[in-house]
């Protein structure tokens, strides 16, 4: 029986998706779940799996194209069986179901798709997604000297071969200001160690000459023992610079950042705000995190930590859970945490569904599997919805404090900073105490201000004795 192809909703607020690329071609025999699109859409460019085992028949969607959420974009069909016609509504994508002629697939034909010896014999065009040429184009790439690893080129292929060529010496600064060793770095490694605060001449490179490339940081970052940052600790993130873009320059931002920047400007010009701050003592969940960082396949971070001691404080102010829907407030029945995460098309929020529920070392794997989907440009369409509530962490980079915009539908985002040493009073004494400050971003559709400082109070004690929320 056939199966419909559509376009996907990874969001209650969106209206349509763009097609990126086909991975699959019409006539192609296809397997269930395996990617068959790729999509982009306001949360994450995505790769839509096949619905069932079979052939590929009436794509509608061209690479580049819109397409209204729900819509069928292709059909896949059994071999031998012929495709149903596609419903009218296909009109409104300036394709004509009339024109799409009946197709009948045999199960020689399917076979033949797969034979390999046939495939060489054929002559093989090389195509490229928009995405992946735009990149290119950016960086001077010829597409010519791209192998894929597919029949198309995709964004990951174009990268792939970035981070090969353009190793680049990067000159890390030691404690003192004098120059230290000069250090080869591909740019996406550096990207990342900038982003986890790594300094480069630690990481051992695998690449040409010894350079270090972005596997070498992820696994570095992976194994390495977090270092609590401290006033006399210099951050050698702000060491690496980024070269700037040439004056005048005009950067093609993505699908994902411009739907990124209408939704900020919408949540900042339509939702009402408010904000609570609270400087919380650190010392119990710096005790915590060592016991447990690394008791579990996964390190654990203070993120993760962050995510179980918001969740289990939710459960008991499910207003700051809910969402504004249709000018009312709708209670959510799971508690599932999204994890603001920044990637090179734009902010993403993947989620961790039912972190009430699952414990630390789970918490922590999907944290890790997610975030590193989100960076590499491939989250699934789960990772990304059902989120009830987000946290921003920005601690990593430095900074004290922050307010952060509020996620719609959501009701409330956490901003976090950073784990900072301060002199505060301790039984009238002064005292060097490890200090945090949370901002809590509300919208005051659905919450007041009275239970916005509930809610904060509540996860400032359980933040300040941690043991005490999880028994």
């Amino acid at each position: 029986m056939a199966k419909n192809v559509i376009m996907p909703a990874l969001g209650m607020a969106q209206e349509t998706g763009r097609v990126i690329q086909w991975l699959k071609q019409e006539g192609d025999t296809v397997k269930k779940d395996e990617p068959i699109l790729e999509i982009e859409t306001d949360k994450a460019t995505v790769e839509i799996e096949s619905p069932a085992d079979g052939v590929l028949m009436h794509i509608v969607a061209e690479a580049g194209q819109d397409v209204p959420v729900g819509e069928t974009i292709a059909v896949v069909v059994a071999p031998g069986e012929t495709p149903p016609p596609l419903p009218s509504s296909h009109t409104d994508t300036h394709v004509d179901s009339q024109t799409i002629p009946a197709v009948t697939v045999t199960a020689s034909q399917a076979q033949s798709v797969q034979d390999p010896d046939e495939t060489q014999s054929s002559e093989v065009v090389i195509t490229a997604s928009p995405l992946a040429r735009r990149i290119a184009a950016e960086h001077g790439i010829d597409l010519a000297k791209i192998k894929p690893r597919g029949g198309h080129i995709n964004k990951n292929d174009v990268l792939a071969f970035l981070e090969t060529r353009e190793t680049v010496a990067v000159r890390i600064p030691t404690t003192n200001g004098s120059n230290g060793s000069r250090v080869l770095a591909s740019p996406k490694a550096r990207r990342i160690a900038r982003e986890e605060g790594i300094n480069l001449a630690q990481v051992p490179g695998s690449g040409p000459d010894g350079a270090v490339l972005a596997a070498d940081v992820l696994h570095y970052a992976e194994h390495a023992t977090l270092i609590l940052p401290t006033t006399d600790v210099p951050d050698m993130r702000r060491t690496i610079q980024t070269p700037l873009p040439p004056q005048g320059e005009v950067l093609t931002i993505s699908n994902v950042w411009r739907v990124m920047a209408e939704r900020t400007t919408a949540s900042w010009t339509s939702v009402p705000h408010f904000y609570l701050l609270r400087e919380v003592n650190a010392s119990r969940l710096i005790e915590w995190r060592e016991r447990v960082k690394d008791s579990g396949e996964v390190k654990i971070t203070y993120t993760d930590m962050l995510v179980k001691l918001v969740a289990l404080t939710l459960r008991n102010h499910p207003r700051v859970n809910a969402s504004w829907v249709d000018g009312n407030i709708r209670f959510n029945p799971s508690i599932n945490i999204g994890i603001a995460v920044a990637s090179e098309d734009g902010l993403l929020v993947p989620v961790i569904h039912d972190a009430d529920t699952n414990g630390l070392h789970a918490i922590a794997a999907r944290r890790k599997a997610i975030v590193e989907r989100a960076q590499s440009g491939k989250v699934s369409i789960t990772d990304v919805q059902g989120g009830t509530f987000t946290i921003s962490n920005l601690g990593m980079y430095g900074i004290d404090a922050f307010n952060a915009i509020v996620n719609p539908p959501q009701a409330a985002i956490l901003a976090v900073g950073r784990i900072v040493e301060r002199v505060v009073p301790v039984n009238g004494q002064p005292a060097v105490q490890p200090m945090l400050v949370l901002s809590a971003s509300f919208d005051h559709r659905v919450v007041d201000g009275a239970r916005g400082a509930e809610f904060l109070q509540d996860l400032a004690e359980t933040i300040e004795d941690p043991l005490r929320a999880l028994n």
